[in-house]
């Protein structure tokens, strides 16, 4: 008697071993077993009765992958002892996959975290690389039965091309429909001529054996997919939407099989590989849709970010994050985002990696040092050389790193219970219908099963959302409104309340009326002070280096210091300057004014105040925002109080003097009163807060202002149009209801029409995939005129 792997599954055909009650073919299987159950993880095997493939007790296979060239060629990021790699693994292939994977930092505590990417059988994991080498990484998730495959495709991190397995099955299909139709033409005109041809009579039995070995391959092997689908969701107790397509198949299958044999009649062999034609032709269709979808993995689609380029002269532009090149300069200020991997080449590197690892430490870099995208610089301005182009840096995965996990949303939970229930109720109306059907014409009930069981998909409801919000995120970022994902476009159109800081987002970051008061200021004085002026990202910071009028040259800072909310200091050419704060430098703050005190050498010299410009076109904005509830944040103190009244005289709140605690405490009462909230800010002192709100804006006015806090950045030019944009997000949400109702209906008439025997299997294969192509016509319409509506696109 033959006995199955308790981990793996497999038949034990030579070694066998006996552990806790259960028989295991190697002591791999063993191992596993073993390491689940001292963590607690038993309940994998509750999961999975088949949890994957045999482990591989090679221990050396892996061991190329320590080598310096291959380490950073297969890794995504490596700093002090973090290293983060994905790996291909292609045995993924349910939810307990998942679960066991994403509880890998259980099994081992050198791994940090690790995320598993289900449509594209990836695992990203970061781990200890000094404690757990990579080699060793690729053998541990080997013994788990999920062996990486890794090769120079998955090592240069190519785009997927489209499943040529997908193709070869299509192509195997069409072949058999095509010439099963042709060995089924004689037959069918002889019965529809009624005629009595002795050649057709006397070979009908050939062509149909004929028609059987085309088809068999096309249900073994062309509907695997469907099969295996189908089966591993039963295994997990679920029933999918494969499963009613399976019994179509089957009973159509075995029905034509039974009348060939009785020699009843030839079958529905021809209309299988027809059915099964149109659905994978359905099905590669789906699949360059749901590609088509993945707007948030394009890095064009959501960065507006402009990055400070720097030639050998000294002189900087700012341009757009994707014109860089390799080899060009950059400069990198505090508190700004590495966009690029790059080289330092000069000032005084503390990178703060926080945003990649999960750790607050920093790490010390000089010049010569790599540093890579996504780390944040906390302290004097950077020089870079630019080592790798935008789409080949670790960015672009760190600001879709959330995507990652799974966000089910209201949609998304509608969305699922829907094709739950619908899968059980359209298996009920198929029993009833055959019942039925099997006391008035038998020989019909097999086509009115199989014409229901295949018409009834829900895939265009499946593809409503996504689609619909998919294009929506293109058109928010052809207008220089950068969604994160759709989960963001679907809290948008929930908002109640906004807030707005005030500096930098209602208004503007280099125009102000500025003057200066306190003592004469030297041109030695002047530089340094423009030198320090040049480490800060801060609005103000940033209207006053534009302001003073002196030699643009560079001089480094030393020591920098940042204190968020109050100030900077630091030395230049050996003097050490503070700017910030009244506070910060030992002066107290005059009422109604908004000012910037400058120290030197812990002497107090002046101040500069500032008069703000506001954004043109905000008391049409607050007016068209009339439904909402406006809230204005500063950091400054209530000097503009009386100007902000009179700009928004409905304004629920506002409050000045705001930290950056005080502003996270802020949007946190708001949200304790069960309130919806919006907050836009410059990313700075205002992360914590953007953070904290439903949907945090980050509005940036041509500078480096990514912040991982943020869910939308928005260029500050349009921060006067932002009820445009709520608008469309609200007007998506009633596209995706029509959706639903187009999707509903056709499900009903396609139903209706099958139930009373007028479909035959094959017009339902060819309808199914053009319902979602109704789908997606309409909705790529709806979006296009609802966004002409607001923006010329």
């Amino acid at each position: 008697m033959s006995e199955n792997c308790f981990h793996c599954g497999q038949n034990i055909e030579k070694e066998r071993i006996s552990f806790d009650e259960k028989v295991f073919c190697c002591t791999g299987c063993q191992s596993v077993y073993e390491i689940l159950n001292l963590n607690n993880l038993e309940n994998f095997y509750a999961l999975n009765k088949s949890s994957g493939i045999r482990p591989d007790d090679s221990t050396h296979e892996f061991d190329y992958l320590d080598t310096a060239e291959i380490f950073n060629r297969v890794t995504d990021f490596s700093e002090g002892n973090t290293t983060v790699v994905t790996f291909k693994i292609p045995v993924i292939h349910c939810s307990s996959c998942i679960w066991l994977l994403e509880s890998l930092s259980t099994l081992n505590p050198h791994i940090r975290f690790s995320q598993v990417n289900f449509t594209r059988k990836t695992l990203q994991v970061s781990f200890s690389h000094q404690e757990l080498k990579l080699s060793e990484l690729a053998k541990f998730l080997s013994k788990l039965g999920y062996k990486p495959v890794i090769n120079l495709e998955t090592a240069d991190k190519k785009s997927e091309n489209l499943d040529k397995t997908l193709l070869i099955k299509l192509a195997i299909a069409g072949f058999a429909f095509g010439n099963g139709m042709f060995f089924s033409f004689p037959e069918y005109a002889n019965e529809i001529l009624g005629l009595n041809d002795y050649w057709m009579d006397r070979y009908k039995n050939l062509f149909r054996f004929i028609m059987f070995l085309l088809a068999t391959p096309v249900v073994f092997y062309s509907a695997s997919d469907y099969f295996r689908s189908a089966l591993y969701g039963l295994k997990n107790k679920i029933i999918n939407i494969d499963v009613p397509i399976v019994l179509g198949i089957i009973v159509l299958y075995g029905r034509s099989i039974y009348e060939v044999v009785t020699d009843y009649g030839p079958g529905y062999f021809d209309t299988l590989c027809g059915l099964l034609f149109f659905m994978l032709l359905g099905k590669i269709f789906q699949k360059r849709t749901y590609s088509a979808l993945s707007y948030d993995r394009d890095y064009k689609s959501f960065y507006p970010i402009a990055v400070t380029k720097v030639d050998f002269n000294g002189k900087q532009e700012n341009i757009l994050l994707s014109e860089l090149s390799v080899g060009d300069r950059i400069m990198v200020r505090n508190q700004e985002i590495i966009p690029v991997d790059g080289i330092l080449i000069s000032g005084e590197g503390n990178i703060d990696n926080s945003f990649i690892t999960g750790e607050s430490s920093t790490v010390p870099k000089k010049a010569g040092d790599k540093i890579f995208a996504g780390g944040k610089q906390t302290g004097s301005v950077l020089e870079l050389e630019v080592i790798k182009n935008v789409d080949q840096s670790y960015l672009t995965q760190l600001w879709n790193k959330e995507a990652f996990k799974k966000h089910e949303t209201g949609l998304d939970t509608l969305t699922n219970k829907i094709s739950k229930y619908f899968t059980i109720i359209i298996i009920g109306i198929t029993i009833a219908a055959g019942i039925y059907w099997s006391t008035v014409d038998f020989e019909k009930m097999f086509q009115v099963v199989s014409a229901i069981l295949i018409v009834a998909c829900p895939c265009a409801l499946a593809l409503s959302a996504p689609f619909t919000l998919g294009h929506i995120m293109r058109i928010l970022g052809r207008n220089k409104f950068y969604v994160k994902d759709t989960l963001t476009i679907e809290k948008l159109a929930k908002i109640q309340t906004i807030v707005f800081d005030k500096t930098g987002t209602i208004t503007h970051n280099k125009r102000s009326d500025i003057h200066y008061e306190g003592k004469e200021i030297e041109e030695f004085d002047f530089q340094n002070i423009k030198s320090l002026l040049k480490n800060s990202n801060h609005p103000l910071s940033k209207a006053l280096y534009e302001f003073i009028e002196t030699e643009d040259r560079y001089y480094p800072a030393e020591d920098f210091n940042d204190i968020p909310g109050k100030g900077y200091s630091a030395k230049v050419r050996g003097v050490k300057y503070k700017i910030g704060s009244g506070s910060y430098n030992g002066q107290v703050s005059r009422n109604h004014e908004t000012a910037v005190y400058i120290s030197r050498n812990e002497e107090f010299l002046g101040k500069f105040i500032f008069k703000n410009e506001y954004r043109s076109g905000l008391k049409q904005l607050f007016w068209n925002l009339n439904e909402y509830k406006i809230h204005i944040l500063s950091g400054d103190n209530s000097s503009e109080e009386k100007n902000l009244r009179i700009t928004i005289p409905r304004a629920t709140g506002m409050a000045f003097n705001q930290d950056p605690e005080s502003k996270l405490n802020y949007i946190k009462t708001l949200q304790d009163k069960g309130e919806k909230v919006a907050m836009l800010g410059d990313g700075l002192n205002d992360a914590g807060a953007l953070k904290q709100s439903d949907v945090g804006i980050a509005v940036a006015d041509d500078t480096n202002s990514f912040t991982p806090s943020s869910d939308v950045i928005m260029n500050g030019q349009k921060v006067v149009e932002l009820n445009k944009y709520l608008s469309l997000t609200r007007d998506a949400m009633t596209i995706v209801k029509f959706t639903f109702t187009i999707s509903f209906a056709y499900n009903v008439v396609g139903l209706s029409i099958a139930v009373l025997g007028y479909m035959s299997p094959l017009v339902a294969a060819i309808l199914m995939p053009i319902s979602s192509i109704t789908v997606v016509a309409f909705t790529s319409a709806a979006t296009w005129l609802r966004s002409r509506k607001y923006f010329s696109i």
